[in-house]
């Protein structure tokens, strides 16, 4: 409510800068909480770190990649996993606007704000793991690929789509700041821009999995399939709607005081709803999972340890949660339904760092495969503290979880 009233004294662009620098000010009663100070000083000995990256190159004692192991920590959980994360945001957003179901309206913005500061932060992890990081316009324009290349169909994807989520979110941005009619513009745009988006989406999130296909001879049997983007597309589904549980869990008691009570009290059944899609989804992703190894008649190595891993990565962490949302579903079990977003995220982690490197070269001894560096780790945790910092900062001025002003709300529904 207060930056809205601030917003009225914005005439010029020195009121308006003014106010950004009022904004940029800390906001709440306490900074020195337990993730604060925590956080901080990962934050600032992260951005150290990335520097010394970007001068210094990829060799040791940053990173401990190699020839044989070109992928590491950077790709597989950075890229990979954040994007897979960011699901969330184009199920919902065709769930709310294509579906027009109404029910799942109240989280549509913060979904959407956490699908774009994923692919800011996660995608952009891309240019740390570039030796010549000053060449990261190479895939966009074609140059040394192709464009026939996946990699050019991923980068043009990631930056359209980090566009398309932002004019989505754009109406909030225009809240805050008062422009009645570039809201009125940007929530026209919102139908145009979610359509476009979910197409990118679909298309990006299997063309991950299409990158992993010039691998075949590298990666393990049992991981290793033709239908790897389909997975990674079907996965994508209940990896995004995971996020949204777990993140809506937390931002739920954090921002608690910004909730009306009709929000409050549709969150559980917004819960429910969440876990039932994701019980579907990832059946249809454990079918598929049979389907192939049924295919490609890769029953005797489930003995192996290779197996081993596999099964707890298809039983444990996929079948296991989705009974678990089933059952969580059915009797409104909402600690159930919490846990089996935690085990789920849990297994996409392990699925994605098994493509790109615990079932990559899966023959090479142990003590010649990839393990990360205690940089590696820094700069990683450094990129999701500073996108929490970023959502928090965001969250805490704009009408994210607040209804927004009432002259917003006169025909549009975003």
């Amino acid at each position: 409510m207060e930056a809205r009233a601030e917003t009225k004294d914005i005439r010029n662009w020195g009121d308006f800068v003014q106010f950004i620098l009022r904004e940029l000010k800390p906001k709440g009663d306490r900074l020195l909480t337990p993730f604060n100070v925590i956080s901080a000083p990962v934050i600032v000995l992260g951005v150290v770190l990335i520097i010394y990256r970007l001068i210094h190159g990829l060799g040791s004692p940053v990173t401990n990649l190699s020839q044989d192991f070109p992928w590491g920590i950077w790709i597989g959980f950075d890229v990979m996993v954040g994007v897979a994360f960011a699901g969330g945001a184009y199920v919902l957003t065709f769930v709310v606007y294509i579906l027009k179901s109404e029910k799942y309206h109240p989280i549509i913005r913060a979904t959407v704000l956490n699908g774009l500061l994923a692919y800011v932060f996660y995608a952009g992890a891309i240019l740390l793991d570039l030796g010549r990081w000053w060449n990261i316009t190479n895939p966009i324009i074609g140059n040394k690929f192709g464009v026939n290349a996946v990699l050019f169909l991923v980068a043009w994807h990631f930056l359209l789509y980090m566009l398309a989520e932002l004019i989505e979110f754009s109406p909030a941005i225009a809240e805050w700041l008062g422009l009645r009619r570039a809201r009125k513009i940007l929530g026209a745009l919102t139908l145009g821009s979610v359509i476009f988006g979910i197409t990118l989406s679909t298309l990006h999130q299997s063309g991950l999995g299409a990158l992993l296909m010039m691998a075949k001879w590298k990666i393990h049997p049992l991981w290793y399939t033709e239908f790897i983007p389909i997975l990674f597309f079907v996965s994508s589904i209940f990896a995004g709607l995971s996020m949204v549980i777990f993140e809506g869990t937390i931002t739920h008691r954090v921002f608690s005081h910004q909730l009306d009570a009709e929000h409050s009290r549709s969150y559980d059944d917004i819960l429910v709803g969440l876990g039932k899609i994701c019980a579907v989804s990832m059946f249809a992703y454990f079918f598929l999972k049979v389907l192939v190894l049924i295919h490609n008649r890769q029953w005797s190595l489930l003995g192996t340890p290779m197996g081993y891993w596999y099964l707890t990565e298809v039983v444990g962490l996929v079948l296991i949660p989705c009974f678990m949302f089933v059952q969580g579903s059915r009797h409104r079990n909402f600690l159930l339904i919490r846990v089996a977003a935690v085990l789920t995220m849990l297994g996409i982690i392990i699925n994605r760092l098994n493509y790109v490197f615990i079932a990559y070269k899966w023959y090479v001894p142990l003590s010649d495969r990839y393990v990360p560096t205690w940089i590696e780790i820094v700069v990683t945790c450094c990129i999701i503290f500073t996108e929490i910092w970023v959502f928090r900062w965001i969250v805490n001025r704009m009408p994210v979880f607040r209804k927004p002003p009432e002259w917003a709300t006169k025909g549009f529904d975003n």
